[in-house]
């Protein structure tokens, strides 16, 4: 007889994943997982990209929003710019959702090879 825990469950798994791909909220469990050092590799790649597309959406933000307040002329652009940013972000998460729901692997060009070497490096 086998013994398994309840937990290993690969749906259960791949369940977790989806969590890790939620736009905002994704990021700490993705965070904790990195800084735990625990959990299958695909979980560790997942929660890296994860890492790395939220801070670098988090950094655009408040780059653009501190441009918006400090420019003289109108700042509109900006704020424009910002929006579409915030809304590439979750599309972004979004796809990333239905390629997991697919089974396809999670894969961004450029920023999966940062998340793997910046990310990777430094939490991993």
């Amino acid at each position: 007889m086998k013994n398994t825990h309840p937990l290993d469950n690969p749906e259960l798994d791949r369940a977790s994943l989806f969590v890790l791909t939620i736009p905002v909220i994704g990021f700490f469990p993705a965070l904790w997982t990195l800084y735990r050092r625990q959990g299958s590799p695909e979980r560790k790649a997942v929660s890296r990209l994860a890492v790395a597309l939220a801070v670098s959406w988090l950094l655009g933000h408040i780059l653009l929003e501190a441009g918006a307040i400090s420019t003289e002329s109108p700042a509109l652009t900006m704020l424009l710019m910002s929006s579409l940013l915030t809304t590439s972000y979750f599309i972004v998460s979004l796809g990333l959702m239905v390629r997991l729901w697919k089974r396809q692997p999670l894969w961004l060009p450029g920023i999966s090879r940062v998340a793997e070497q910046v990310v990777g490096k430094h939490l991993s």
